[in-house]
């Protein structure tokens, strides 16, 4: 298949991100006067975080992506390929403008997330502009309101599962994706979580960055296959099989990725109840 043509038949891209602190942002906003090196800036700003808030989990404005892992599916859910952008190099402005631009010649597939609304596609957002990239098919503000890109309940453009399971805020998914994945049999986090992202940057682990981003979006995607399930698109024996072509997929990959080796020695086969 050539290039144009795999491209016609991604219909979704699943994607997850990991972000680093721009320690010199936070010093010239949050600490004006003080002349603070960008990691002084940081530990302050982070404890401070974690006195007031219990975690120090920075807010998107101030964290740039170092990571982003797309799964590529196509109209029948099938599972196509895993990339993770501007490998080996990871330079957050590249990965900014492989994202947009691989949405935009991808032909606009539906983006697939898991809370994306409110930290995934911020990041992105925050990054194209402060890049100065140009993503007017996204930023299709003069359009009606429902057919916006940005518009919260425009599923075709962006499907945040988080939102689809918790009716859009109604009720707090407690456990996240890990419990979602666990729910089905699926690795969920087996090692790393968020919070040590920026303990590895620093350590110059980049590359396991990734890796971990990889493993969230494989289970990003086996959550979504269950959700359509739910909304009647698929049947629990359709699951069942895209499941199994995509763990041979996985086993076929692991070889040139060894991380999916370590993805499936924690891999569960969900089964259905029986009366």
């Amino acid at each position: 298949m050539s290039t144009s043509e795999s491209k016609q038949h991604v219909s979704y891209f699943i994607f997850d991100i990991e972000t680093i602190a721009d320690g010199d942002l936070v010093s010239k906003i949050r600490y004006p006067k003080e002349n603070l090196s960008p990691a002084e800036a940081l530990t302050r700003y982070r404890a401070q975080l974690m006195e007031e808030t219990g975690r120090d989990v920075l807010p998107v404005t101030f964290v740039l992506p170092i990571s982003v892992a797309v799964a590529k599916v196509d109209a029948d859910y099938r599972l196509l390929d895993v990339a993770v952008l501007d490998a080996p190099n990871f330079r957050p402005h590249v990965i900014t403008r492989h994202f947009w631009q691989g949405w935009n010649a991808y032909g606009r597939p539906t983006l697939v997330s898991f809370n994306g609304r409110t930290y995934d596609i911020p990041v992105l957002e925050l990054a194209a502009y402060r890049y100065g990239y140009t993503v007017p098919a996204w930023f299709n503000v003069e359009a009606r309101t429902y057919e916006q890109s940005r518009n919260r309940y425009n599923s075709q453009s962006h499907l945040d599962l988080l939102d689809l399971l918790s009716n859009f805020g109604a009720f707090r998914i407690s456990g996240g994706l890990n419990l979602l994945a666990n729910m089905i049999g699926k690795p969920g986090k087996s090692g790393v979580d968020g919070s040590q992202v920026q303990g590895m940057y620093e350590a110059g682990e980049v590359a396991a960055i990734n890796d971990y981003c990889r493993c969230d979006v494989l289970d990003t995607y086996f959550v979504f296959l269950r959700t359509r399930v739910l909304l009647g698109k698929l049947t629990v024996e359709d699951e069942h099989r895209l499941v199994a072509e995509a763990k041979a997929w996985l086993e076929e990959k692991s070889e040139s990725i060894p991380v999916y080796k370590h993805y499936l020695s924690h891999w569960g086969d969900w089964q259905p109840p029986v009366d």
